[in-house]
């Protein structure tokens, strides 16, 4: 199919009969297939035909209604809103880059990189990276080609296929919706057939809860908020994992064709290795059935066949490998180069630290320990305060503590417990599946504990290993709590609160993502010249979050560009009282107050933004300014020269300046401020008149006109 028969579907929405309901069934199908398994003692459960009907209906209720709050969920990142058309966001470039018969995306690098002395560095290509309608940021610039730095598996398995069978290009959100319910009904799968074969004593009540826990509280409603480039790795990683993880589990009860589920579950976690090569370590999991088949053999006196399994095993991840060296090595002329050293990014990635133990506390603190602050306001969850970043670690991401956040997850301590009091063989068998989830959740959060950039949609790695081993803790509870009404009543209420705080924390945490996303949106059309466009923006972050002080700065910032001062003071106003220690709104409410005339109050408002912030350049920037039209200065000199300390490239402060030195007669250090800024500026008429008229006031000795 060529690629001029594709075109941007405006309907595919996942919510309306999209791309996710056909998949739904498919996978539906699959899971009941799973469960369909013989219990601990060897006999298949079977209960009668309308209570296998009853629990059936309940069950697929539970699945339905995940998957419906994960099309609810579903919202555009900056970068496929940015971009426009479902056709140019970034997996469905390298699609098209594909069909071409490229490795490189299906875009133009911006001509003006390569006449950059340095197109890596991120304050000289950063005017480049967000031009309307052809960002390139976090894309990966190499000899003068543009390619995708993030994992090639989602094109592979979703975005090109879907393209090649439809004629139509997914958008991205649209694809975290597929990956998030795919990796949801594997992991759905996977608990009902732990209750069929192991607890067939748990209602089906409980089967419900468990269900919305594994699909509503490991974050994944919080990535979907901003579902960009970023969030198709992640969750098409997930996805693959639990798919992983659920042949595995076949591989452990079907001892007659364990090869070939070790194999499927080799190439499920290759592929996701493909989409999130930080998965890479918890590859580990794949050799359990195979050490425990290897154990059992040797008990029994026999290991003739145990190769087979870790070829099984090994084989087909180790081939995915090899292929995505040579994609690699086809890119960047290196196997083992992603393109993150070539990454056109915010901060400099080919001289950062990506890795170091000195992060691991840092980081461990970010990801289980601090928790979200709740607040009176809808949607009530706030992000965490950031603690002082260790030498080195670039940034935090609204990460969250999931041991505070997420309280759910306690509940796995309560794991063991589903093993204790059976038969040998079948608790040997559930410790082994018990203990892949564990080795799977620890390696991942390890890896990323050692990562210089926390953020929430890494926790999407971890977390629900985490939470569907808290859900077989409840199993585990209710199995050995069955002759204990009143005590199990109990344990019920305390695992539903938890549950239920944590599911709501999910629900309540995504409004502040996407709030963000529409503040990020709004600033990048304000520096664009596209005020109103911005306007629409900032309005809708406050429509889904109310008190975001962020957001009404903002709006207050684009009303101002509008000419209109009185209704951006008050919303500078409504942010400070969110917000009081807001230097940025202190700073914004000063300039309004000093175009308004009211010089005393916006150099109060100044002063205030530097206690908070005493490196705030354009703070003190203005406050030179105030000071100026107070007749102050010598404290306006000062303040200016302040400025440049902290911001030698800031051009206006250099040509403020020089008007200040050629009042006081001071023509030579007048003049080496204004050519500096017309260094740094060329176009700056301002710095170029005054620079005429300090050469002329030179030249005949008295001093002309100026401006400032």
């Amino acid at each position: 199919m060529g690629l001029g028969n594709i075109h941007n579907p405006p309907g595919i929405g996942i919510g309306s009969g999209g791309c996710s309901c056909w998949r739904a069934d498919a996978l539906i199908e699959l899971v009941n297939r799973m469960s369909d398994s013989t219990s601990d003692s060897g006999k298949t459960v079977a209960p009668g035909g309308k209570v296998r009907r009853a629990h059936d209906a309940v069950f697929g209720a539970a699945c339905a209604l995940v998957i419906g709050v994960f099309a609810w969920s579903a919202r555009s990142g900056m970068l496929e809103l940015w971009g426009g058309t479902a056709p140019e966001t970034y997996y469905n470039l390298l699609v098209r880059g594909f069909r071409d018969g490229q490795l490189n995306v299906k875009r133009e690098a911006p001509s003006q990189l390569a006449q950059l002395a340095d197109p890596g560095d991120p304050a000289a290509n950063n005017p480049y990276r967000w031009m309307t309608g052809q960002p390139v940021h976090d894309l990966s610039y190499y000899k003068g080609k543009l390619y995708l730095y993030f994992g090639i598996t989602p094109a592979l398995t979703l975005f090109w296929p879907y393209a090649a069978l439809t004629g139509r290009y997914l958008l991205h959100k649209e694809a975290v919706v597929f990956f998030c319910a795919a990796g949801f009904l594997a992991s759905a799968g996977l608990l009902r057939a732990l209750r069929r074969r192991y607890f067939a004593e748990v209602g089906v009540g409980v089967m419900a809860a468990g269900t919305l826990a594994l699909g509503l509280a490991p974050g994944l409603p919080v990535m979907m908020a901003r579902s960009d480039v970023y969030e198709v790795s992640i969750s098409c990683g997930y996805a693959l994992t639990m798919l992983a993880v659920a042949a595995i589990w076949r591989a452990l009860h079907e001892a007659n064709r364990r090869s070939l589920w070790l194999a499927a579950a080799s190439l499920a976690y290759g592929l996701a290795v493909g989409a999130r090569p930080a998965l890479l370590f918890g590859a580990v999991i794949l050799l359990m059935s195979a050490v425990q088949a290897w154990r059992a053999g040797a008990a029994a006196g026999s290991r003739r066949q145990i190769w087979v399994l870790f070829l099984a095993a090994a084989g087909p991840i180790m081939l995915i490998g090899m292929g995505l060296m040579l994609y690699n090595d086809l890119r960047f002329g290196s196997p083992l180069e992603f393109g993150q050293r070539y990454q056109l990014a915010a901060e400099r990635q080919d001289t950062m630290q990506h890795f170091s133990p000195r992060y691991l506390w840092f980081n461990f603190r970010v990801y289980f320990l601090e928790p979200a602050r709740w607040s009176g306001h809808f949607p009530f969850v706030q992000g965490i305060p950031s603690p002082r970043l260790p030498a080195g670690h670039a940034k935090i991401e609204h990460p969250f503590g999931v041991l505070a956040s997420i309280p759910l997850v306690w509940l796995a301590l309560a794991a063991p417990l589903a093993w204790r009091g059976r038969p040998a063989a079948a608790g040997s068998t559930l410790r082994w599946l018990l203990a892949s989830l564990v080795l799977l959740f620890g390696v991942c959060a390890l890896t990323l504990g050692l990562y210089n950039y926390a953020c929430v949609r890494y926790e999407v790695e971890f977390v629900p290993a985490l939470v569907l081993l808290a859900v077989i803790g409840i199993l585990g509870l209710e199995r050995a709590l069955a002759g204990q009404p009143a005590w199990r009543h109990t344990a019920r209420w305390g695992w539903g609160l938890l549950l239920a705080w944590s599911v709501a924390f999910n629900l309540f945490a995504r409004f502040e993502l996407y709030a963000e996303t529409q503040n990020n949106l709004g600033d990048a059309l304000l520096q664009n010249g596209r005020v109103n466009e911005a306007i629409t923006c900032f309005q809708k972050a406050l429509h889904s979050q109310p008190d975001s002080a962020n957001a009404y700065n903002h709006l207050g910032v684009a009303l101002l560009q509008t000419g209109r001062v009185d209704e951006a003071m008050v919303y500078y106003q409504k942010a400070l009282a969110l917000q009081p220690d807001f230097a940025e709104a202190h700073n914004n409410l000063g300039n309004a107050l000093l175009q308004k005339g009211s010089g005393d109050e916006a150099i109060a408002h100044f002063q205030k933004a530097l206690e908070l912030q005493s490196d705030y350049a354009n703070a003190r920037y203005n406050l030179g300014n105030a000071l100026v039209q107070k007749g102050r200065v010598d404290e306006a000199i000062s303040h200016y020269q302040q400025v440049l300390k902290i911001q030698p490239g800031f051009a206006e402060a250099h040509n403020n300046l020089g008007s200040l030195l050629l009042q006081k007669g001071q023509v030579d250090e007048a003049m080496a401020h204004f050519r500096t800024a017309l260094e740094i500026q060329p176009d700056n008429a301002t710095a170029q008149y005054n620079l005429g008229a300090a050469l002329l006031q030179k030249g005949q000795g008295k001093r002309p006109p100026y401006n400032q």
